[in-house]
């Protein structure tokens, strides 16, 4: 053990948190699995669960591999990515796969798929702390700060948008929140608010005049509709999520025993949440809370190290999209949200997002890292040497 916590850089108590999520994720997946194996594995229940741990297993070798780059050079990184992920968003709206009436994979070699979205999300936060950085001079300007940041929030949430309208809300959450960090002036996060409410109301006009051009828009409205009134699919899903919360009670029915997993629709990704509370009770839940904002408080711990920097603004920007993705999920499956399809960040089930929430972590701690090695060094990010 001794050797190992040698072999590892960065904040300690992060590394803890994901291994603790590794566990209950492979524990849950194993649980919630069962239907799927029986029907397309010839009731092999290990097959999901290897499957999952592999996908895991490389999950924490990304998370090394980017934990060990100094956190600087991924400006330049992502500076080019961004513009590789934006064609690709568009490419999967016209050739993507289509799940649940919506395009948001490419088909891979070998069965597999990518989520465009994933690489999407963490190159603008990426973008967004290096601009951030960068124009902290000019920060109140509208021009020269404004801008050349709003821009690309704008045409990337655009691009989830229509395939993903949870996704491209937590992106424009996060972009707010990392522009009132930034110091960027509230009238113009504000006017950004109003633009993001335009747009919006556009599309659905647009999508009530040409429904074959954004079919989702009915799903949105029904989904809002199933949370205020009984009655519909959604609304079926949150009463099997509430039943197996009711079944959970204070310490659950033990790992394997759940029986809402048998009835609830993707127990093993955007229900997870109450799979893991049937089995191992409020008490369970509430340790998965805490582990995320455990997260989180880490997060700001190393932001306050690193006052608006690059670093600063990256760790902050990643931490808050991922925890703010796990507390929707989890306010759905308790139902204090709408159904939104969001799965729970390395505990669901799942491939390319798992993998793009370890390099995000990882460059947490890449940027923790850094502060262990030089814990005086508060220099601002310069653009010629990242």
């Amino acid at each position: 053990m001794h050797f190992l916590l040698n072999k590892i850089k960065g904040d300690k108590i992060i590394w803890l948190v994901v291994i603790f999520l590794s566990v209950f994720s492979l524990l849950a997946v194993y649980s919630s699995t069962g239907t799927l194996a029986y029907k397309y594995q010839g009731g092999n229940t290990e097959y999901y669960m290897f499957k999952h741990f592999i996908i895991l297993l490389f999950g924490f070798f990304l998370m090394y591999m980017a934990h060990l780059v100094k956190y600087s050079y991924f400006s330049r990184i992502f500076q080019i990515a961004l513009w590789v992920a934006i064609p690709l968003l568009l490419l999967t709206l016209f050739v993507g796969l289509n799940l649940n009436e919506a395009k948001r994979v490419l088909p891979l070699p070998f069965g597999l798929t990518f989520q465009t979205s994933d690489l999407a999300k963490l190159t603008l936060i990426m973008y967004m702390a290096r601009m951030l950085t960068k124009r902290q001079d000019v920060i109140k300007d509208f021009k020269s700060a404004f801008l050349p940041i709003v821009i690309p929030v704008l045409i990337v949430c655009f691009l989830i948008l229509p395939a993903n309208f949870s996704t491209a809300a937590i992106l424009f959450t996060t972009s707010l929140v990392l522009m009132f960090i930034g110091r960027v002036s509230l009238k113009h996060i504000f006017s950004m608010i109003g633009i993001g409410v335009v747009i919006l109301f556009i599309l659905f006009f647009v999508a009530k005049s040409y429904p074959n051009l954004l079919p989702r828009v009915d799903t949105w409205i029904s989904r809002v509709e199933s949370f205020r009134e009984p009655g519909g699919e959604d609304n079926y899903q949150v009463e099997q999520a509430k039943i197996a919360i009711a079944k959970g009670g204070i310490f659950g029915k033990m790992p394997g025993n759940s029986e809402q997993r048998n009835f609830l629709p993707h127990p093993y990704s955007d229900f997870i949440f109450a799979i893991i509370i049937e089995e191992y009770g409020l008490i369970g839940g509430m340790v998965v809370v805490f582990l995320y904002m455990i997260l989180l408080f880490r997060a700001v711990k190393i932001v306050t190290k690193t006052p608006r920097n690059f670093g600063a603004f990256l760790t902050i920007g990643v931490a808050f999209s991922l925890v703010f993705q796990a507390m929707i999920n989890m306010g759905v499956a308790v139902n204090l949200l709408p159904v939104t399809g969001q799965t729970l960040p390395f505990i669901s089930m799942g491939g390319t997002s798992i993998w793009f929430t370890s390099i995000s972590i990882g460059i947490i701690l890449s940027v923790s890292k850094e502060i262990e090695i030089n814990p005086d060094e508060n220099e601002e990010f310069q653009p010629a040497t990242a």
